[in-house]
């Protein structure tokens, strides 16, 4: 364990320092995700008068769903890093070293949570200055930033296990393009789901979104449900566990290939 750890924290160190190197990345991946806050706040903002809709302001409704759908599109092409250590020969050398696959593979979890927590609290800071309010406090917005990690996590996990057994960009590229858009609108990221229609909503209890954005909205809630929060919590800490183990699973693959 503790050579897990220790080789976790060191190789987190590495990621890190690069991603220092180049703190721009983080900054230019917030652009979609302010269109989508800026822009779709505006052009919707008079959804909120549907019966049904459930929300007071359109605003308040959206801002966890960019922050969710910032987490899936920032964490999707984390296999692109992957495919650059692979290209580089940098994996193989680090796979000839004592430290654990295992921990290899959590770096880049770790690394990704991070940037993914920090682009959330910058979300909910411009959706503060824009307006919106959080009647679940400190705790609710804790939640909502741990629920978009969490789908973050599996996208990446999902994105370096593509990297390390597909090996071929355009593969990725094209399989997260061809995923985006249905993880985004088959949820309730953008509308209330009392306004979708029937199979859109049974759609949607399925697709781990939606899943991060109820739990989100649910702990937001001027009268938190913790209950929904617990729920929709527990089936994304199942799958970002499974997701991880196929990462390290797929790396001790790539190993055993070379």
């Amino acid at each position: 364990m503790n050579g897990l750890l220790s080789g976790t924290w060191w190789m987190t160190q590495r990621r890190l320092s690069a991603l220092g190197r180049n703190p721009a990345v983080l900054v230019m991946t917030l652009v979609q995700p302010m269109v989508w806050l800026f822009l779709f706040g505006e052009l919707f903002k008079r959804v909120v008068e549907l019966p049904g809709f459930g929300a007071p302001s359109y605003l308040d409704y959206l801002i966890p769903g960019v922050v969710v759908m910032n987490a899936v599109s920032l964490n999707s092409f984390a296999g692109m890093a992957t495919m650059d250590e692979i290209e580089r020969g940098t994996l193989n050398r680090f796979l000839v070293t004592p430290v654990r696959r295992s921990a290899i593979t959590n770096a880049g979890v770790v690394e990704q949570a991070l940037s993914t927590a920090f682009q959330s609290i910058v979300i909910i800071a411009l959706g503060w200055a824009a307006g919106a309010r959080y009647p679940g406090g400190a705790g609710g917005l804790a939640v909502l930033v741990a629920a978009s990690v969490l789908v973050g996590v599996v996208l990446a996990a999902l994105s370096n296990t593509l990297a390390l057994l597909l090996r071929d960009r355009n593969t990725i590229i094209g399989l997260n393009v061809m995923l985006l858009l249905p993880l985004t609108f088959l949820s309730s990221a953008f509308m209330a789901k009392g306004l979708m229609p029937a199979w859109i909503r049974h759609v949607a209890a399925y697709n781990p979104v939606s899943w991060a954005l109820d739990a989100g909205r649910a702990a937001m809630a001027g009268d938190p449900d913790w209950g929904s929060v617990a729920l929709h919590g527990g089936w994304l800490l199942a799958l970002t566990a499974l997701t991880v183990a196929l990462a390290i699973l797929s790396l001790r693959s790539y190993q055993k290939s070379q």
